[in-house]
């Protein structure tokens, strides 16, 4: 056979290969196209798909957590994404797969048929949810819907120990109106266990998904219902990181403070730097920390007692250079900074007291050699300093030198005086810092058996 001979036949075959295609898909075509008229004829979508209306029809249900998308602790709601799937049999949609091509599975409109009204319980608002438009059907008459879903429920949070907190959110799937037993379409340690599709790069960490059989008494019915308990934690290496952390070393910085000595006149400017600091760090994290009318968490009392005791702090200060500023007159004259002198400066008042106030006449000096001083209390020191008549050299140099002793000896008293009023004032500061160190002491022992009672509970 020659090369146009092969050729002829080929285009004499054609037609009938391209025919022979055409009719194929048509009859795929209109095998499907007759499956859907034949089941969708006839089929009421609002009516239960049973032949005994007193059997109910059970539909099996299966979720599987994807992410926890905002958990808001003023309104007490969550947000959660959530691969949904519905199994239920409907008895209206059954055929042969060998009269229709061998078709054993179609896809239908959700609206075209019935769809079981299983519904969240603690649903509050509508969320970002796609469209699925369509529902699988097989030959027996399976249904299954799947979809994602984007729920907003409302949800008891527990945000005392916040960013330690652990939550406990329900989802509770009933049926609304129909007579429908729910059933799980998984075992129930399958489900709580499976967080493989979580993403786990968010905020919150999901625990299990546990889940378990209940009944509502309502009216005069029975409602079944099955519970999941969405158990997640959240993360709290950010708000350590950024708001304990920084708050702690912003105390340890102030209990230092107090080493800085009281008349230097810094100690007073770095607390109220440290004051003004850690008051710009807590506005400008207010926002992360969760509001709620119903129960404080234990961080926004954690930073109102720093500030308390930051303020405590700098008040003991400012006291403590007031007394340091006080004169000896002023102190005097209050009961009890009087008894704190007569306690602590007595030896001071002994020192004062002792004076050099008499000196032995110019011929008593000549005879022992010298100047002798006489520590005597004697009036006649004061008579040598008034102006003498007589023209002697030696008199006047006596003069002299008596008045710059006297002076000398007052500056020497004032300054003694002042040493020994900064040295209490001293001891005063050292008081109220270890009366700062203990009320801090209770503090954190506080902070710690409320921690404690809490993660026992």
């Amino acid at each position: 056979m020659n090369l146009f001979a092969v050729f002829y036949l080929i285009v004499r075959m054609c037609p009938v290969l391209l025919l022979s295609l055409l009719l194929s898909g048509k009859s795929s075509r209109s095998a499907l196209n007759q499956l859907t008229r034949l089941l969708l004829r006839k089929y009421n979508c609002g009516v239960r798909p049973v032949q005994n209306w007193t059997k109910p029809t059970t539909v099996y249900i299966d979720l599987i957590i994807q992410s926890v998308l905002d958990v808001d602790g003023q309104t007490q709601k969550v947000t959660t994404s959530i691969w949904y799937r519905q199994i239920w049999n409907d008895e209206f949609l059954v055929w042969d797969p060998e009269e229709f091509d061998g078709i054993t599975e179609i896809s239908l409109s959700s609206d075209a048929i019935w769809v079981p009204d299983v519904i969240i319980s603690e649903f509050v608002d509508v969320g970002k949810s796609p469209v699925i438009p369509y529902v699988y059907v097989n030959c027996s008459g399976t249904v299954k819907n799947y979809k994602p879903i984007q729920v907003v429920s409302a949800c008891h949070l527990e945000i005392y120990a916040f960013p330690f907190d652990k939550q406990n959110c329900t989802l509770t799937f009933r049926s609304w109106l129909h007579s429908v037993d729910l059933a799980l379409w998984r075992p129930a340690e399958e489900i709580a266990n499976d967080t493989k599709d979580f993403m786990n790069d968010g905020e919150w960490e999901l625990l299990s998904v546990p889940s378990h059989y209940c009944t509502l008494e309502q009216e005069d019915r029975d409602y079944a219902q099955i519970q999941f308990n969405v158990l997640i934690r959240r993360r709290p290496l950010l708000y350590v990181v950024s708001l304990l952390i920084p708050s702690i070393f912003f105390m340890v910085v102030d209990v230092t403070s107090f080493y800085l000595p009281p008349n230097s006149g810094t100690r007073i400017t770095f607390k109220t730097s440290i004051l003004l600091g850690f008051t710009v760090i807590r506005v400008n994290l207010m926002d992360e920390i969760p509001a709620t009318a119903i129960k404080t968490p234990l961080i926004g009392v954690f930073f109102a007692v720093c500030m308390a005791l930051l303020v405590l702090s700098l008040a003991m200060s400012i006291f403590v250079v007031k007394l340091l500023h006080y004169s000896e007159k002023e102190v005097k004259e209050m009961s009890m900074s009087a008894c704190l002198l007569d306690k602590y400066g007595s030896m001071d008042q002994s020192f004062i007291e002792s004076a050099f106030t008499s000196m032995k006449t110019l011929d008593d000096m000549e005879q022992s050699g010298g100047f002798e001083f006489d520590l005597s209390p004697e009036p006649d020191l004061f008579s040598l300093t008034e102006v003498s008549n007589s023209d002697s050299p030696l008199e006047k140099i006596l003069q002299e030198v008596v008045s710059l002793r006297l002076y000398l000896q007052e500056e020497d008293n004032e300054g003694s005086s002042q040493s020994y009023w900064v040295e209490l004032c001293l001891k005063v500061d050292k008081l109220l810092f270890c009366v700062y160190l203990l009320i801090m002491l209770i503090y954190v022992m506080t902070l710690l058996l409320l921690w404690g009672v809490w993660s026992s509970a």
